[in-house]
């Protein structure tokens, strides 16, 4: 069976790291780096000038770019 693909934008990332929304962020990073998901993300989102944490963040898991 093929693995569901998710597409996340900057403000995923952002919330992995922000009190309100740091708990769901956290969880579907966790099962996108089990392997349950692929990631998708745009080259716009490599281009922009994240923080450090971001970044940290958007290097620890595979992705695919679409």
């Amino acid at each position: 069976m093929k693995k569901l693909r998710i597409y996340v934008d900057t403000s995923v990332f952002g919330g992995y790291f922000d009190d309100e929304f740091a708990a769901e962020s956290k969880a579907l990073f966790d099962e996108i780096r089990a392997g349950r998901f692929t990631l998708v993300i745009s080259e716009t989102l490599l281009s922009e000038r994240a923080s450090e944490q971001v970044q940290q963040a958007l290097a620890s898991i595979p992705l695919m770019r679409g």
